[in-house]
C-alpha cells in the first residue's frame, strides 16, 4: 500500500468517525432531576417517566399514611431514587451477591446517610415496586416506632400486605392484592401457633430454614391482611390501638391482648376460619379527589459530572467500592470541583484505609460546597476513623481531632438540624473525653426522636448515664435493649453493662451497709471484727484469679497507649509494677468504685486509683514489663483484698 494511499484512508476513517452524518458511539445520555415532597429523584429515562416514578411514590406514601391517621410517619434520612430507562442501562448497578448481578427491576438499599431506591422504566414481567414499597414501608415503620418495639409478624406482614400497592387513574387504590405463593404455603403447610409466631424475632428468623422463613412470611401477611380487611373491618380500629400501645412501650403481648380483646386461642381461630373460607380480597379504594401530586414535583437538568457521581455514590452504598471509585474518578474528570464526588470518594478511600488521601477529597468537597451537611459530617466521620478501629473500644481521642470533629459535627447540625446521625457521633466524642456529659444526652435524645429505631443511639444514651455514674437511668435504658433487641450484639452488650451495673450496685450496698453498721457499734465490731468484716461482701464479688494468675491490690498511676499495646503502671508495695496487654478487649475491667466510670482513658491517672488486679507474671528485661494483665478492678478507696 503506498504512503499516499494510506494518507487518504486516514482522513476518510477520521471523517466517518467525527463528522455530522456518521456513526459515532452511543449517545450520551440525558440526565434529569425531579425533587418531590419527600424524595429527590434523578434519571437517564424521559422526565415524563421520572415524574410519574415521583408521583407513584409519594401516592404510596400518602396512603400507607393515611391508614393509620393518629401515626406522623417521619424519615430523616433523605431518600434518593434513580430511574433507568432501561434494564441494559440498570445492569451495571444492580447490587452483585456472591459474584452474581442480581436479577431485578428495583430494589431499595437503606443508608445512614441516605436511602437508595433504583428502579427501571422499562416495561418487564417483574413488578419493580413490590420490593421498593415492601422495604420503605420498614423504613417508615422502624423509623416512627423503633424496630425494638414492633414484633417482627407485624413488621413483615404489613411491609408484605403494602407490597402490592397499586393505584389506577390516581384514583382507584388496590390494597392487599393476592400474593400467590402465600396461598399455595398456607394451604398447604400447617400454621405456627401465634405464640410461637409472635415470638419469632429477626435474629431467630435467620437462622431459619428457608421453608420456615416462608411459612412465617406468609401466615405474617395473612394475620395482617385480616386485621385490616377481615372480619368486615372490626379490626381496623383495634389495629390502631395496638400500635399505639407499642408505641407508648407497653409489651407486645400484653398491648396485643388489651388491643383485640381477644387471647392467642381465639385469633388462631379466627385467622384459620379466614384461611379455610378462601377469604382474602383485594380492597379498592376509591378517592373523592384525585391523588395528584404534579404541583409539588419540580424538574431541573442534570450534568453528566453530577450523574456520574450520583452513580458512584450508589455502587458505594451497595458495596461495590471498587466500581464506585471508578464512576466518582470519571465525575472529577469531567468536573474537578464536584463536592458530591469528592465526599462519595473520600468515603470509598476511607473503606480501605487510605486516610490522607481520604481527608484531602472530604477537605475538598467541604471548600467547594461548605453548606453540604454531609461533606462536614462526612469529614468529622473520617477523622473518627482515622484514630478508631471498627467495633474496637475507644478510650481516648486526640484533643486536636475532637476539636474538628466538634467543629464539623457542630456545622453539619446547624445545617441541617434534623439529621439524627450528626448528634449521635458529637455525643460519641464528648462520651469518650468525658466532656459536656449533659449536653451529650440532651443530643443523643434529639437522635433518639429524630430515629427511635436506632438501638445504637439508645446504647450510646446508656453509655452516658453510665459515665456520669446515674445507674437508674442506665438500666431504663438498657433493660428493652437486653430484652428485646433487634441486634444481637447489642443485645449481648446491653446485658452485660446491665450484670455489671446490678454487681457493682449490691457489692457497694452491701460494703456500704456492713462499714455504716460498725461505725455505729464500734463495740460490737471489736467483738466481732473477724465475722463482720464489711469488705467481704465486695472480696466475694472479685474475680477469681485463674490458673497461673498473681493477684495483687495495687494504686494505677498511669496508662500508656502506642501502636504496640497498652501498658499499665502500677505502685505495688514499695515498687512499680508494669503490665502490658495488646488492647482493652483483651482484659476484664470491673468498676466497684463510685468515683470512677464506665470509660477509662489512656494517660496519667489524676487522681491515683485503688485497683485489684490479675496478671500472668513474665518479666522481659528488654520491655521493661512485669507481666501480661489479665483483670482490672476499681475498688474504693478504704477497701483492703486481705482482712
Amino acid at each position: 500500500m503506498s504512503k499516499r494511499l494510506t494518507v487518504v484512508l486516514a482522513i476518510i476513517f477520521y471523517l466517518v468517525a467525527v463528522l455530522p452524518g456518521s456513526h459515532p458511539a452511543h449517545a450520551k445520555d440525558t440526565w434529569v432531576s425531579v425533587r418531590s415532597t419527600n424524595f429527590f429523584q434523578v434519571g437517564n429515562a424521559s422526565e415524563k417517566d421520572v415524574r410519574q416514578v415521583a408521583t407513584r411514590l409519594e401516592q404510596f406514601r400518602e396512603v400507607f399514611s393515611r391508614l393509620f391517621p393518629r401515626t406522623t410517619f417521619t424519615s430523616p434520612i433523605p431518600t434518593t431514587v434513580i430511574v433507568f430507562k432501561s434494564d441494559s442501562s440498570y445492569k451495571p448497578f444492580k447490587p452483585v451477591v456472591e459474584g452474581k448481578t442480581m436479577a431485578v427491576a428495583g430494589y431499595f438499599q437503606p443508608g445512614r446517610e441516605v436511602n437508595y431506591i433504583t428502579l427501571t422504566t422499562e416495561k418487564r414481567e417483574q413488578n419493580p415496586y413490590a420490593v421498593i414499597f415492601h422495604e420503605y414501608v420498614h423504613l417508615l415503620v422502624n423509623n416512627t416506632m423503633g424496630r425494638t418495639n414492633i414484633p417482627t409478624w407485624f413488621n413483615e406482614g404489613l411491609a408484605e400486605y403494602y407490597s402490592t400497592f397499586d393505584i389506577d387513574d390516581d384514583q382507584k387504590i388496590h390494597l392487599g392484592n393476592l400474593i400467590d405463593s402465600h396461598i399455595y404455603l398456607l394451604r398447604t403447610s400447617q400454621l405456627i401457633p401465634l405464640d410461637k409466631l409472635f415470638a419469632i424475632d429477626y435474629y431467630s428468623l435467620d437462622r431459619n430454614k428457608h421453608d420456615a422463613r416462608g411459612i412465617f412470611y406468609a401466615q405474617s401477611w395473612a394475620l395482617v391482611h385480616y386485621l385490616i380487611q377481615g372480619n368486615q373491618g372490626k379490626r381496623v380500629r383495634q389495629l390502631g390501638v395496638f400500635l399505639d400501645q407499642l408505641r407508648q412501650n407497653i409489651p407486645p403481648d400484653k398491648a396485643f391482648r388489651q388491643a383485640f380483646q381477644s387471647d392467642y386461642a381465639a385469633m388462631q381461630k379466627e385467622l384459620r376460619d379466614y384461611i379455610q373460607r378462601h377469604s382474602f380480597q383485594s380492597q379498592i379504594v376509591t378517592l373523592k379527589q384525585k391523588l395528584e401530586l404534579s404541583g409539588e414535583i419540580k424538574a431541573a437538568p442534570v450534568s453528566e459530572a453530577e450523574a456520574f457521581a450520583f452513580l458512584g455514590d450508589l455502587l458505594f452504598h451497595i458495596r461495590r467500592p471498587e466500581d464506585a471509585k471508578v464512576k466518582l474518578e470519571q465525575a472529577l474528570g469531567l468536573d474537578s470541583k464536584q463536592a458530591m464526588a469528592h465526599a462519595s470518594l473520600g468515603m470509598v478511600l476511607l473503606q480501605n484505609q487510605k486516610f490522607s488521601e481520604a481527608k484531602e477529597h472530604l477537605k475538598q468537597a467541604v471548600a467547594e460546597n461548605s453548606n453540604n451537611y454531609l461533606a462536614h459530617y462526612y469529614y468529622a466521620y473520617a477523622l473518627s476513623r482515622e484514630v478508631i478501629a471498627e467495633g474496637q473500644p475507644v478510650h481516648e481521642l486526640p484533643a486536636e481531632t475532637a476539636r474538628i470533629m466538634r467543629a464539623e459535627l457542630t456545622r453539619a447540625i446547624e445545617l441541617k438540624p434534623d439529621f439524627p446521625e450528626s448528634y449521635h457521633l458529637l455525643a460519641f466524642v464528648n462520651l469518650v473525653g468525658g466532656e459536656q456529659l449533659d449536653e451529650s444526652i440532651v443530643m443523643i435524645k434529639r437522635a433518639v426522636a429524630l430515629s427511635p429505631g436506632s438501638e445504637e443511639f439508645l446504647f450510646v444514651l446508656a453509655q452516658l448515664h453510665m459515665r456520669k455514674q446515674d445507674f437508674q437511668e442506665a438500666q431504663k435504658v438498657l433493660e428493652p435493649l437486653a430484652a428485646t433487641g433487634a441486634d444481637p450484639q447489642i443485645r449481648s452488650r446491653a446485658s452485660s453493662m446491665m450484670a455489671a451495673i446490678s454487681a457493682k450496685q449490691e457489692a457497694l450496698a452491701r460494703f456500704r451497709t456492713s462499714r455504716d453498721e460498725r461505725a455505729a457499734d464500734s463495740v460490737v465490731e471489736m467483738q466481732t471484727a473477724a465475722n463482720s468484716d464489711p469488705a467481704s461482701y465486695l472480696r466475694d464479688a472479685l474475680r477469681k484469679p485463674e490458673a497461673g494468675e498473681t493477684q495483687v491490690q495495687a494504686m494505677l498511676v498511669r496508662i500508656d497507649c502506642d501502636a504496640k499495646g497498652i501498658l499499665f503502671t502500677l505502685k505495688s508495695g514499695a515498687g512499680l509494677l508494669r503490665l502490658r496487654t495488646s488492647s482493652f478487649e483483651d482484659i476484664d475491667i470491673t468498676t466497684f468504685a463510685p468515683d470512677v466510670g464506665g470509660e477509662i482513658t489512656c494517660g496519667v491517672r489524676k487522681p491515683e486509683n485503688s485497683v485489684i488486679v490479675s496478671y500472668l507474671a513474665s518479666a522481659d528485661s528488654q520491655a521493661k514489663t512485669d507481666g501480661a494483665i489479665r483483670s482490672l478492678e476499681f475498688v474504693p478507696a478504704d477497701f483492703k483484698l486481705k482482712p
